[in-house]
């Protein structure tokens, strides 16, 4: 039976493998208008550490999903699909092209496979006692733990911040005492067909470009723009700071390390994440893989989207 949902496009690949200038190009040629795929662009005022495409980069074509929330939140992955798929609905309904850009495995894996909240009845009370030891201090990161002692499968797949989720997955083991990965019909349909491609390049050329990335970074004002989110109320211990570029130069701003070293363990961390983001695409089905240095990646890129929709026609 044909598959009659819309398609969305996606360019995925690590930090800092050039998706911001191809997807500039694409969304030229093809009508498409961009969707953020990335879980730390969605916050205000992270512009510089986020490495987010300026409006010069933007040359004109519309980004959705860019500073929609405000860094002091929690801002989950269940949050992202729904507005995201929102996003991508209206852009289909004007007759253009859904394209997300980024490198948020999590995200993309959301909207592709997403999570069943389960068959299992609701228990109100049990929830909100759930909901109280979420809110207490370290409490989602116990629950997160106690989840992933009796569902670990469902833990791996939810994060920490993810709070809704974790709960219910927990009252669905305590009322059943079955896994909550365990239960039946876990996976929704997707609400969209993806078309998924993702960059690569050879690794010691990606981490020059890493280490060059953040270079930039620090020129262009990296620092100062922590320290104006910390001066305006933001945490330091928001799940927005958490995010890589963020986390290493507080320390540096309260004069517990150095700036050299906050720079040095960034480009580390960074690099690992760089690798995590390969390691998670790979578990991906259906996906192109090109690299990003090669002198066709524009056309490959485009023979890979346009040839699914051939496919999908006939």
């Amino acid at each position: 039976m044909t598959d009659q949902r819309d398609c969305c496009w996606v360019l995925t690949g690590p930090t800092a493998s050039g998706k911001t200038s191809l997807s500039i190009h694409l969304a030229k040629a093809f009508q498409c208008e961009i969707i953020c795929m990335d879980s730390m662009q969605i916050y205000r005022g992270m512009d510089i550490g986020t490495a987010k495409p300026t409006l010069e980069e933007m040359d004109g074509i519309p980004h959705h999903m860019l500073d929609v929330a405000d860094p002091r939140e929690n801002y989950s992955v269940a949050q992202y699909q729904q507005a995201a798929e929102a996003v991508a609905q209206e852009i289909l309904r004007r007759g253009r092209q859904p394209l997300f850009v980024g490198g948020t495995g999590l995200y993309l894996r959301a909207l592709r496979h997403p999570m069943s909240m389960g068959k299992v009845a609701a228990d109100d009370a049990l929830r909100e006692a759930l909901q109280q030891e979420a809110d207490a201090p370290g409490g989602r990161e116990d629950l997160h733990h106690r989840l992933a002692m009796v569902d670990p499968d469902t833990a791996e797949r939810l994060p920490v911040n993810d709070v809704r989720r974790v709960i219910r997955a927990l009252e669905v083991y305590q009322l059943t005492g079955v896994p909550f990965s365990k239960q039946p019909q876990m996976e929704e349909a997707a609400r969209f067909r993806y078309r998924v491609a993702t960059l690569t390049m050879e690794r010691s050329l990606l981490y020059e470009r890493i280490e060059r990335r953040v270079d930039a970074m620090m020129e262009q004002g990296l620092p100062d723009e922590i320290k104006g989110l910390l001066d305006a109320g933001v945490p330091a211990d928001a799940q927005a700071m958490k995010a890589i570029g963020y986390k290493e130069l507080i320390p540096a701003l309260r004069g517990d390390v150095s700036m050299e070293e906050a720079v040095a363990a960034l480009k580390q961390n960074t690099r690992h994440y760089a690798k995590r983001q390969l390691t998670w695409m790979r578990r991906e089905e259906d996906v192109c893989w090109v690299d990003s240095l090669s002198t066709d990646t524009y056309e490959q890129l485009a023979n890979w989207y346009t040839q699914g929709a051939e496919n999908h026609d006939d």
